[in-house]
């Protein structure tokens, strides 16, 4: 994609030890030493999925219910795709379901589509839609489904600025028992500005939030930040004191590290850092982090570069992301590429990320206790065959003491989904 080559090129100007993790041609690497710890031990088993034929861009969330519901996108000769989804009981799953087709469609690697559920029974979907010739230029549009994902209703498009600039990197999240929220990065500020939100005609990128409700009607839409990193995801997870939702800020100084903000009692806190990498960074590095959230504990998981050092760093909030714990380093090196995910299950949490290195890619998974005191295990759960952004970003859930893991591999130009389930004992 040209936008995103844009921003790597210049991140390779200014970080040149990257260029192995993102372009294909890794330099050697020590592996990660695996950690095994003495009161946990684990089972990993292949997860199969429903999934056949090309497929890539995953999204796996856990429902109210407790069914794990999985969605993909599947192309089609031409310019064609068509959003699936299927929901996983513990046992077997259900059969796979279209939610949308279209040949309109912005497709991307990093920037792909959500499911939420709520109370209520309705799944909710987003997909991007390309709205002028422009590369880069393509809207959020959401769907619902009332009746468990048969039938879906005709999409609507989320942002209504009607500029020919990008808008994606969405979080969904049940608002209420019969509506959702939904935070979405928006680019209708950088309208005549170049690739990668630098503004020498425009603005920034900024940050937007809204609900949706029942008959998909919209309200209390606002700006939330007015500058933000160009193409990182976004991230959010339910506190017991409302919604905290994670991203990569970028101040005036081109500094883009991790920020949340919370959704209390009726209205957002200021954003406030995760922790103060202090990572100067003059483009968009396509790598955002990931949250899950327990009460009034929630635990943030993220890449950086600071210090010309890559890094995957996981960080504890014991008051739904008033503050947070000094980070844990889980990896580092040339050889990191983040990726990350996060999920808590019962007193651990499980972090996940992605390594390349000379030998190919690879999915590592660690979990540690609630306070990351204590690493518990380590464990490289898959290697790749495909190498580069083609993979895209493995997704992570936990429920009822397992991991279940979904990624892309791509083996001879083709893209397929793969799944992992871990399950720990002992504890």
């Amino acid at each position: 994609m040209k936008r995103y080559a844009s921003c790597m090129r210049h991140y390779f100007v200014f970080l040149l030890f990257l260029l192995s993790a993102c372009d294909g041609d890794p330099v050697e690497s020590v592996p990660v030493p695996p950690t095994v710890g003495t009161h946990v031990s684990y089972d990993l088993s292949e997860w199969e999925l429903p999934v056949h034929g090309r497929a890539a861009q995953p999204d796996l969330v856990v429902g109210p219910d407790g069914h794990v519901l999985l969605s993909w996108i599947e192309a089609e000769n031409g310019n064609a795709h068509t959003l699936m989804s299927a929901a996983f009981d513990g046992d077997a799953w259900s059969p796979p379901r279209k939610i949308a087709r279209g040949d309109d469609w912005f497709v991307n690697w990093a920037d792909t589509p959500h499911l939420a559920a709520t109370a209520d029974g309705a799944l909710w979907a987003h997909w991007l839609r390309q709205s002028a010739k422009a590369a880069y230029a393509y809207d959020v549009v959401l769907s619902r489904s009332a009746d468990g994902g048969n039938t879906w209703s005709a999409p609507i498009k989320v942002n209504d600025d009607g500029t020919p600039t990008e808008h994606g990197f969405v979080s969904l999240w049940p608002q209420s028992r019969d509506s959702i929220g939904i935070a979405w990065l928006d680019g209708r500020n950088t309208v005549g500005g170049g690739h990668g939100g630098h503004e020498a005609h425009g603005g920034a990128m900024t940050l937007r939030v809204a609900d949706i409700g029942a008959d998909l009607g919209k309200s209390s839409e606002s700006e939330l930040d007015s500058r933000t990193c160009d193409c990182c995801q976004t991230d959010a997870a339910m506190t017991a004191r409302g919604l905290l939702l994670v991203y990569r800020d970028r101040d005036g100084g081109e500094i883009r590290d991790i920020v949340t903000a919370r959704f209390d009692d009726g209205a957002w806190t200021l954003p406030r850092k995760v922790h103060d990498d202090r990572w100067k960074m003059p483009a968009c590095p396509v790598n955002g982090p990931a949250i899950t959230a327990k009460g009034t504990q929630a635990w943030v998981a993220w890449y950086t570069a600071a210090g010309d050092l890559p890094k995957v760093r996981v960080a504890r909030s014991q008051d739904a992301g008033d503050s947070f714990s000094a980070p844990v380093d889980l990896d580092s090196g040339l050889e990191v590429q983040g990726r990350v995910g996060v999920a808590a299950d019962g007193d651990a949490v499980w972090v996940s990320w992605s390594r390349e290195d000379a030998n190919g890619q690879s999915i590592w998974l660690a979990r540690y206790d609630a306070g990351l005191g204590k690493e518990l295990q380590r464990i490289q759960v898959a290697k790749l065959q495909g190498r580069g952004r083609a993979t895209g970003f493995a997704q992570l859930v936990a429920r009822e003491g397992a991991a279940y893991l979904v990624w892309t591999d791509v083996v001879d130009g083709k893209p397929a989904l793969h799944g992992a389930r871990l399950t720990a004992k002992g504890i």
